[in-house]
């Protein structure tokens, strides 16, 4: 991993009150739908890596099988730039699988052009409405990573975006 606060976006707890000194942190919600049936597609969605793949990452587990999200399992996340690629070394450091809140976190590895964590989390409220929520902390990766971070900062406002779509019905 690439940094020591592993777990700090604390995808169980409904409120993210502690984020680490040094790290740009966000969090973002969205209502994304109503009932049961949105319910239960979206999180299906969600332990499938979908919000990423419909975002425009393709996933690719780093052992064989399936690519399901896997709490302490490596993936590689693999974004299209043209004609280059970009490799994003990742790994899930934390599952929620409750009646009311399910998602994962993940933490980057060494060669990920950020250092940090980010995390997707769907919750419900008492009155069936769906919502995403997006949390994210970074600060810039190591070596040259650093002079590019201004622009991994636009991509990341960027993919954002489209992760509060991905998951929409």
């Amino acid at each position: 991993m690439t940094y020591s606060a592993v777990g700090a976006t604390c995808v169980s707890d409904p409120d993210w009150t502690v984020a680490p000194p040094g790290y740009r942190c966000l969090e973002r919600t969205t209502r994304i739908g109503q009932g049961l049936e949105c319910w239960d597609v979206v999180t299906a969605a969600m332990g499938q890596w979908t919000i990423k793949t419909r975002s425009g990452f393709s996933v690719r587990p780093c052992t064989d099988g399936e690519p399901a999200v896997r709490e302490g399992q490596d993936y590689t996340l693999l974004a299209a730039l043209g004609p280059c690629t970009l490799r994003e070394p990742v790994r899930v450091v934390a599952v929620v699988a409750r009646p009311d809140r399910r998602g994962f976190a993940y933490g980057t590895r060494h060669g990920h052009p950020v250092s940090g964590e980010e995390a997707f989390i769907v919750h419900r409220s008492p009155d069936g409405a769906v919502w995403l929520t997006i949390r994210s902390m970074t600060r810039p990766g190591r070596g040259l990573w650093w002079l590019a971070f201004p622009a991994v900062l636009v991509a990341q406002r960027w993919y954002r975006r489209r992760y509060q779509r991905a998951l929409m019905p």
